[in-house]
């Protein structure tokens, strides 16, 4: 999970789930507490699949806005 894309790819990760801030890299203090673990499952899950996938090349997962 990175917040720099440009600075993951740099460095060679295979992998990248994209996370939001980075002072808040998994939420939002400005939305309500349910936005916020909403949002915090989505990252997670996607992440969590991205470590069964079997990504070859570098990888930037989507992710919900």
């Amino acid at each position: 999970m990175a917040n720099l894309i440009p600075v993951a790819k740099t460095v060679g990760s295979n992998k990248i789930v994209p996370t939001i801030s980075i002072p808040y890299p998994l939420g939002d203090p400005s939305t309500s507490k349910e936005e916020q673990w909403k949002l915090r499952y989505h990252r997670v899950g996607v992440a969590l699949d991205a470590l069964t996938d079997d990504a070859k090349d570098q990888t930037v997962y989507k992710v919900k806005i």
